[in-house]
């Protein structure tokens, strides 16, 4: 067979590097667990027809189909549409809460770890397969505003206990925007929003024309909608600016005081977690409230990690809607630039603490008893592989960072060595310990 070649934008982490991605992993799930979130795994596909109503992604999504299926063959109760490999976690999610709604408690607090598939040019941030980690709650009919300040919150405290640069999270209401341009005297608000997200691609300029020439705006309508789209601020005095600029609507109003509400939350955990900036919309198709953006600090080029927003009717049987709040995380987008730039470390390349040497082969079912003894109490252990002097056994735990080994003695008993300093002591496998922060690997990095 010959060697194979990679495939682009299907990353295969070596085992340092999965071992980290466990471990983000790992800690998302517990975060999340600890305010109450229940975890979800949804099929990996679902029928064209569901993936297309999100929007235009229908050259995203990747079919799937048997080899040998014949062109009229028929699929059950979907006929020979076809199936998909779902492009994120919220088209099958929505699915999810209207086949089970029956089942489920509201409101319903989810969290979903999984992969999905995205077929689109692969470049630094964007894969073809990846993994996503997804918190909604969604009730039935109404939702209360206080979710939109509590997801983003427990995003951040999650993003916050891994070994990353610090976050900011871009945070704005798409009430406020429609509410302005309302006041503005601006019937097609749409229109004016899909111009002004493009901002930060093609620059103020370039959106002051669109808006002009394309999206019915007058001149100064358009210089209006530009300086909000400008605002930035890290505390609630974005609400002054907007006023000072001078339409007025109450959907704007109540858009002003639902943010700063979001944005004092933030500055309870810390002061510059949260931005105010009403130049973020996201999901011009379906939010309707609150939208957040999270950056990396040092890395804004890789864009938001971690994103989502209020949707009132994401999910509805024709008779009951289900609004809901929820967020993404790009697991494998935030990785894969971290490992790419070497941000990221981990202090031993496998799980093991400790390495049973082997005197002879005579000896393996005795040092097999020794790991044993070590992995009933939780640390992780392996024999050597071969009899070899014991110089090679200990270079073998050198090269993999493994910082124990462990000398069986003819009289039975044990000594352990610390290969870093070189020490080595009488030891019982049955009481000893490692240090603690040897029982498992380390991750550090983080730093920008």
């Amino acid at each position: 067979m010959p060697k194979p070649t990679p495939m682009s934008g299907f990353p295969e982490w070596l085992p340092p590097q999965r071992m980290i991605e466990q471990h983000v992993v790992d800690s998302l799930r517990e975060t999340f667990e600890l305010h109450g979130f229940a975890p979800v795994e949804t099929r990996s596909v679902e029928p064209l027809d569901q993936l297309l109503s999100k929007g235009e992604t229908d050259k995203e999504i990747y079919l799937l189909r048997r080899l040998q299926a014949e062109a009229d063959e028929s699929d059950g109760a979907h006929g020979n549409q076809g199936f998909g490999l779902h492009f994120d976690l919220t088209v099958p999610f929505a699915r999810y809460v209207l086949e089970n709604a029956g089942k489920l408690e509201f409101p319903f607090r989810r969290y979903q770890i999984q992969k999905a598939w995205r077929g689109e040019r692969p470049q630094e941030g964007r894969y073809r397969e990846f993994l996503q980690a997804d918190i909604d709650v969604v009730d039935r009919d109404t939702l209360p505003f206080h979710y939109e300040v509590e997801l983003p919150l427990v995003v951040a405290e999650a993003l916050r206990k891994l070994p990353l640069p610090p976050i900011r999270m871009h945070v704005n209401t798409r009430k406020i925007p429609e509410g302005f341009y309302r006041g503005l005297g601006i019937a097609d608000y749409t229109a004016v929003l899909r111009t002004v997200d493009k901002l930060a691609k093609i620059g103020p300029d370039k959106v002051h024309a669109l808006l002009t020439e394309t999206a019915g705006c007058n001149p100064s309508q358009a210089d209006a909608c530009l300086a909000l789209a400008q605002i930035s601020t890290a505390d609630a005095s974005f609400a002054d600016q907007v006023r000072a600029i001078g339409p007025s609507d109450p959907l704007l109003d109540e858009g002003l005081d639902e943010l700063t509400r979001v944005i004092e939350a933030g500055r309870g955990q810390a002061e510059d977690l949260f931005i105010a900036d009403l130049s973020v919309a996201r999901g011009l198709d379906y939010y309707t409230g609150t939208v957040y953006e999270t950056l990396l600090v040092g890395h804004e080029g890789l864009g938001s990690i971690s994103s989502g927003g209020r949707y009132d009717a994401l999910a509805s049987d024709g008779d009951t809607t289900y609004p809901g709040v929820g967020l993404s995380i790009g697991v494998t987008r935030m990785l894969g630039r971290l490992f790419g730039q070497g941000l990221l470390d981990i202090s031993r390349q496998v799980p093991t603490c400790v390495v049973v040497a082997l005197p002879d082969e005579g000896s393996r079912d005795v040092c097999a008893g020794i790991a044993a003894q070590l992995r009933g109490r939780g640390i992780a252990t392996q024999v050597a592989p071969a009899a070899d002097k014991y110089g090679k056994q200990i270079k073998y735990a050198e090269r993999r960072g493994i910082p124990y080994v462990w000398f069986p003695q003819p009289d039975g008993s044990g000594q352990v060595r610390d290969i870093r300093s070189g020490e080595q002591v009488d030891a019982d496998a049955g009481q000893w310990v490692p240090l603690s922060a040897d029982l498992r690997p380390v991750i550090t990095g983080g730093a920008q």
